[in-house]
């Protein structure tokens, strides 16, 4: 099978990613970075409209139907979300419940508090890859919550960051499927080159406040990001690999039935879950694979991440973003960062290390644990806990479970350093 080929590429061997050309430059490798883009990888019949673009969306007309509070608690979603996107969940960002999450995010800046992603990056996701341009959907949980860290898009890291552990399992299981595939450079992680191509990489919350992991879950982002897996289900008619990686992930996806999109499911990539079969899953060339059926060998994805240069999304339109006016002087929002091709700069902030990360692993690593205390507890021949039920004895310690999580992060840890030091 192919790899991804470029209009003034040649075709690449079974087992090869496309590597870039070396004198080719960044512009003719990817193609020049647009905000609105016409319906792309397909040659169905189907209307725009039906594969995900904007349906003569006017956006300033839209606007002017808002309320002066709701103009100010969705100018980060007025200037920022990619029309494609926009012109579809219009209505979703007007609910009580989004609403009633903005002004939450407004209440955790005003009060001085850092929210990562930079604002401006949020939704970078949509702008890398608009509603028509997908054709893979990679599902993540919680953003990165240190500096230097999140952008964006799921998995990734804004270099100089090192990729996290997770993201290391999986450039070992590209690199198994496709032996020639390379890493980005200097150990990063910056995966804008596959959301160039129609990879969405979405997480489930799209904030974080600053060193708290999970602090903005069931704040309301949850009904939005599922709104968004519906709508690519729902109008990517084509066909979209979603790519659901534990339990979590998987959840977001019960409602894709039938023959129109692909499923791949397996166990996170985290070193907690790995070993459990993520490794051999098979699903970066499964998904290449499916995707010649639907969109011919042009439609394939290149895995390859070997670019000198990253890839900036979209500029955002109109003033800088802010999630209400009342933030123009907010230290908070000044410290947000920059676009994603630079790495944060503040005072006494140095770039993010490998240790960064721990306990920043998914959720499902530790669902992962609870499930396997409570297979243990239920096996007949575990002897029953002195003085208490059978049942008390059966439930799994909680203390204990995260216990196993921080020596088994802490032991994945100090091996992979190790290895990085022998280097």
């Amino acid at each position: 099978m192919s790899s991804l080929k470029r209009k003034a590429g040649p075709t690449a061997a079974a087992n090869d990613p496309k590597k870039p050309k070396k004198d080719a430059s960044l512009t003719s490798f990817f193609g020049q970075p647009k905000i609105v883009h016409s319906t792309t990888g397909s040659n169905s019949s189907a209307p725009a409209e039906a594969q995900g673009a904007a349906p003569n969306f006017d956006k300033a007309k839209w606007a002017e139907t808002l309320s002066a509070e709701q103009k100010d608690l969705l100018k980060l979603e007025i200037d920022s979300l990619d029309p494609t996107w926009l012109a579809h969940l219009k209505n979703e960002i007007t609910t009580p419940g989004f609403l009633k999450l903005k002004k939450f995010l407004k209440s955790e800046i005003d009060s001085g508090k850092t929210v990562f992603p930079p604002l401006e990056e949020v939704y970078s996701w949509s702008r890398h890859t608009p509603l028509n341009t997908v054709k893979v959907v990679i599902l993540g949980q919680d953003p990165y919550h240190n500096h230097n860290q999140a952008h964006g898009l799921c998995f990734s890291v804004r270099p100089p960051t090192p990729a996290p552990p997770s993201l290391k399992n999986m450039f070992k299981e590209l690199k198994d499927e496709y032996p020639s595939f390379t890493p980005p450079p200097k150990n990063g992680g910056l995966l804008t080159p596959w959301a160039e191509q129609g990879v969405l990489m979405l997480n489930t919350c799209l904030t974080v406040r600053a060193h708290d992991a999970n602090s903005h879950s069931n704040q309301g982002w949850e009904p939005f990001t599922q709104k968004v897996i519906d709508l690519v289900a729902k109008l990517r008619t084509r066909g979209v690999v979603f790519m659901a990686w534990g339990s979590p992930a998987q959840k977001r996806c019960t409602k894709i039935t039938g023959g129109k999109h692909l499923v791949l499911k397996a166990v996170h990539p985290s070193p907690l879950s790995a070993a459990r079969g993520w490794f051999g899953c098979g699903h970066f060339k499964q998904a290449n694979d499916w995707l010649e059926t639907r969109y011919g060998k042009d439609g394939i994805i290149n895995w390859d991440l070997n670019v000198q240069k990253p890839i900036k999304a979209p500029e955002v339109t109109g003033e800088p973003v802010k999630v209400a006016e009342s933030q123009q002087k907010s230290n908070t929002v000044k410290e947000s960062g920059p676009a994603t091709e630079l790495p944060e700069v503040k005072a006494g902030k140095p770039a993010s290390q490998q240790e960064d990360f721990d306990d920043e692993e998914d959720e499902d690593a530790i669902e992962a644990l609870n499930e396997l205390a409570n297979s243990d507890a239920a096996e007949p021949s575990r002897e029953d806990v002195p003085g208490k039920s059978n049942e008390t004895a059966n439930e799994p310690d909680s203390g204990k479970v995260k216990d196993d999580v921080d020596i088994a992060e802490q032991d994945q840890e100090d091996k992979e350093n190790r290895q990085v030091s022998a280097q």
